[in-house]
Parts: C-alpha cells; structure tokens; sequence
C-alpha cells in the first residue's frame, strides 16, 4: 500500500487495483480506503522492528519514509548491461525489419499494455509512425496472462492498428537483445513501478526510452544529464521521454521517430552516461 495509491483510490480512480464499480461507489471507496489505512497502520508497525532499511529507487524511498518514518539506504537494483552497451549506438532504423519501436514487459494488468495500443493508434496521425511498427516483446506465464495477450490482439484490431502490431512472446536472451539492438525507442506505461530495469535495457541498447512519468523511471532513470563538451561547456542534455496521458504518449513516439540520425544519437550518448 502506498500513499499514491491511496490517494487514487480516494479520488475514486478506476484502473487495474481499483475495480470500477467500487471506485464509482463512495460507500466502497470508503470501505476500501479505511480498509487501505488499516494495512499500512499494520505495515507501518511492522517497519518498527526493521534494524537496516534498504529501498530499490528515490520513489521507494519516499513511499516507505512516509509510511515508516525512517531514512532508508538507496540500493538500485542489479542490472547487467554489458552485452547491451555492446550494440551499435548509431543505426539506420531502415533495416530488414524497418523501422520500429520495442516494448518489453511481461503481459500482466499493471503493464498497462493497451495504453500502448491506444498511444500507437494515435500516433498514426503522424507519417513517419505509420512507417513503423510497434513489437511488443513479453512472457506469458498462466492462462490469465494467455487470456490478456488475446484481448491484446482484439483490441489492436478494434483501434485498427493490427497490421502494425508485433506480439512477439517468450523471444530467448540472444533474440530480445537483437530486437532491442534495432529499436529506435522504447516504451514502458506502468504506472509507479518501483524501478524500471527495463528502462535501462532500453538506454543500454541505443533505444531512447518513452517510460511513464512516475516511480522509479521518472525519479531515477529518465532525467536529463549534464555532459561537458571537449571545450568545457557543460551542458543539461535529453534522456528520453516522460509521459502519462495517451496523447502525452502519441506525442512522444512522433518526437523520438520524427529526431533525426544525429539528434538520435546525441540522447543515446548522454543517457550512456547514467550506466
């Protein structure tokens, strides 16, 4: 339970932990917030014994300093990049495949999968993205995440977007990294996701990152970094791309396949400095 979620849930925000009839009922919403407070009383108790705190982002840390009171160690999260950071920063996106754009989470509620649908069909509007595809890269582990990735596909066709859709599902290590190496961009649309390793695959591989403008992506991870020149002019320079809103979305895709070779190239050499 964090604060941000309680603070949807008073305001009676629909989404995948908030069923929508509960979230238009102002009983339910306030049973479910009542019942949220009574949980973090209890986790904020259990946090009393807790003798070394240690927190995988900046978001984290604030989300546990308000609920525990304490001054957690900031600890990021394992992530090997080597092999990543090996791939080519400068590629054509003209290729055999073209160009396109990766998505890489696994097929669950919280990856807000549609939201990339929806920004994709939007984006359309745009010439160059209706030259370019969207490969959405993830594992599917039981029937419900089975039953999620063919709603996926339904959905495509109902925002007619179908024919520019790749569902690749569980690619092997040697695969991902080929896809990742070719990607122009890539797009990540949890909302308050902890850290955001796939973030940094992203940035590793030459991708410019679109990334959802909350938790760990925005705190830690796509923030603007400050390169100095061969002359000594130090310089605040792009790492990517926040966004929350479909539109906030569309919008960034256009930018990141509208840069050109260049402007390309100068992101993905100042987000190398945050690896």
């Amino acid at each position: 339970v964090s604060t941000d979620m309680l603070t949807r849930v008073r305001e009676g925000r629909g989404m995948y932990n908030n069923n929508s009839a509960i979230a238009r009922s102002s009983v339910l919403t306030g049973l479910k917030v009542y019942y949220y407070i009574l949980v973090a009383l209890v986790y904020r108790f259990c946090g009393c014994f807790a003798q070394v705190v240690m927190v995988n982002s900046t978001w984290t840390s604030n989300h546990i300093s308000a609920l525990w009171g304490c001054s957690p160690l900031l600890v990021h999260p394992p992530c090997d990049t080597t092999a990543l950071q090996d791939l080519p920063l400068e590629r054509a996106g003209g290729g055999e495949e073209g160009c396109y754009v990766v998505s890489v989470a696994q097929f669950r509620p919280e990856k807000d999968h549609r939201a990339q649908l929806r920004a994709w069909a939007l984006a359309r509007r745009h010439a160059k993205v209706l030259g370019s595809r969207l490969k959405v890269v993830g594992g599917v582990r039981n029937d419900g995440d089975a039953a999620r990735l063919e709603a996926l596909r339904q959905y495509a066709a109902e925002l007619g977007v179908q024919d520019q859709i790749d569902f690749c599902v569980g690619v092997q290590h040697l695969e991902l990294k080929r896809l990742l190496g070719g990607a122009v961009a890539g797009l990540h649309t949890m909302l308050d996701e902890h850290f955001g390793i796939s973030v940094v695959e992203y940035m590793a591989a030459g991708a410019v990152p679109i990334a959802h403008a909350s938790g760990g992506p925005k705190a830690d991870i796509v923030i603007p970094e400050t390169v100095t020149s061969a002359g000594g002019v130090a310089s605040r320079e792009r790492t990517g791309f926040l966004a929350s809103s479909d539109e906030e979305y569309a919008k960034a895709i256009e930018d990141a396949l509208d840069m050109n070779p260049s402007q390309r190239l100068r992101v993905r050499c100042s987000f190398q400095f945050r690896l």
